[in-house]
């Protein structure tokens, strides 16, 4: 009985290879008639066929062209760059170059803060409590005297700290 399984079982392998063996051999030729399709276009339909499908076809020289015309523009764009850079240094330059006087009043009951601030409204400090801390390092805040004194912003903060606390 087991000799009949394994014939029956034998049987139907061999009755399955030969139908798959048959409809491969003689299948519908859908994928003869694609493959020949392929290899039939012509180049202009090939290309027509990917512009529709939203390539973009270029030729060899094209390609180099537009990658000439990419580094030129790159180029361009850093000596335009640098340019501007240039230009945004000499305008500081430029600004530098401006002096601003000023004559600073003290007043009897003004602080170096006071001092700090009037400095910085003309122009010759850019922060006032910066100013304040130096005096206030150097142990300078009771020495504050009143008087007319002249100063510019070229001077440095030891200079300007000089001209007021004589």
């Amino acid at each position: 009985m087991k000799a009949n399984i394994v014939n029956s079982f034998a049987a139907g392998l061999l009755i399955s290879a030969g139908v798959c063996g048959a409809v491969y051999f003689s299948g519908s030729s859908k994928g003869e008639n694609n493959s020949k399709k392929a290899t039939a276009l012509t180049e202009e339909e090939m290309k027509t066929n990917l512009a529709n499908s939203g390539y973009v076809i270029l030729t060899n020289a094209e390609w180099e062209k537009q990658l000439t015309a990419i580094e030129e523009q790159k180029k361009e764009a850093t000596t335009d760059k640098a340019k501007e850079e240039t230009a945004k240094e000499e305008q500081p330059k430029k600004d530098a170059e401006v002096v601003s006087r000023t004559i600073v009043n003290v007043a009897s009951g003004m602080t170096s803060i006071d001092v700090g601030n009037a400095l910085e409204q003309g122009k010759i400090l850019d922060d006032a409590m910066t100013f304040f801390h130096e005096v206030e390092k150097r142990g300078l805040s009771n020495e504050l005297k009143p008087g007319t004194f002249e100063v510019d912003s070229n001077m440095t903060m030891d200079e300007i700290i000089s001209v007021i606390f004589k």
